[in-house]
């Protein structure tokens, strides 16, 4: 009869193990689950950084170029000076245009109204 029993007892400890690593496994899931996509938002949110940043990089690298080349390029001054500030060398002379309409192209007058004024 003692005999029985102690062949019971592995068995019973098997299983309260089993029980036991099963609720602490499905504690861990329900506790960890909203850490784990937390950290899969983190990652992405990561990733994004890491292309904007390359991207501020980039765009850096051309404002120094652009920098560089106004502060030693007296070609690239002169373009800015033209194009921003409408300078001129000397001895040059500025002709405006400005587009007029053809007779040909006048628009022709509204019409007039046949109420009385």
């Amino acid at each position: 009869m003692a005999d029985a029993k102690a062949r019971g007892r592995p068995f019973l400890a098997k299983r309260l193990l089993v029980s036991v690593s099963i609720v602490i496994v499905s504690l861990v899931a329900l506790v960890g689950l909203p850490e784990f996509s937390n950290l899969v938002e983190a990652r992405h949110k990561v990733r994004s950084l890491v292309i904007e940043i390359a991207r501020l990089r980039q765009d850096n690298d051309a404002l120094r170029a652009k920098a560089r080349s106004l502060r030693e390029d007296p070609a690239a001054i002169e373009d800015v000076a033209r194009r921003e500030l409408g300078m001129l060398r000397r001895g040059e002379i500025l002709f405006i245009i400005k587009d007029v309409p053809s007779p040909a192209h006048k628009e022709p007058a509204p019409p007039k109204s046949p109420l009385p004024k």
